[in-house]
């Protein structure tokens, strides 16, 4: 069984351990759920909650659950066309890849409560923002990605 982490906010827990997780849209009019494979490397395996938190939501809880290995997800980097491959594939391409960042697992389906194994409280400074690669360099300042952001108008004035 492959083991897969999904980051939700704090609030929708109670109804996602009642009722599982539903898919969202994803591209091209697919939906599935967004998630990492729980890998030994704890910021590999929760990257995408520092720029989901900047997008508004927090705060942010890990939520494990298990797929059979030989389950077709769709996985690969964020900013490229992602791949069919089983479980299994995907958790390997991902634990196995140079920089892991950007990485992401999409299941085309809804996760059911009996296959949640566990809610936990992660911190909520783990992974990067922006883009994988954007540490020490400085954000867009464009009005479409600062849209809502704090100290926006400072940004675009500088």
């Amino acid at each position: 069984m492959a083991r897969l982490t999904h980051i939700t906010r704090d609030k929708d827990e109670p109804s996602i351990r009642r009722g599982g997780i539903r898919p969202t849209d994803i591209a091209d009019g697919l939906e599935g759920v967004y998630a990492m494979p729980v890998l030994p490397s704890f910021f590999a395996s929760h990257q995408w909650l520092r720029e989901l938190r900047r997008l508004g939501s927090t705060p942010l809880v890990a939520i494990d659950f298990v797929v059979p290995d030989d389950e077709e997800v769709r996985a690969g980097h964020y900013a490229k066309p992602h791949a069919a491959m089983t479980a299994a594939e995907a958790t390997g391409v991902i634990l196995h890849a140079d920089d892991p960042r950007g990485y992401e697992v999409v299941v085309p389906r809804k996760i059911e409560a009996r296959e949640l194994k566990r809610t936990r409280r992660v911190p909520q400074v783990v992974g990067w923002r922006y883009w994988p690669e954007a540490h020490n360099q400085p954000p867009c300042s464009c009005e479409v990605c600062q849209r809502g952001a704090f100290k926006a108008a400072q940004l675009r004035q500088r």
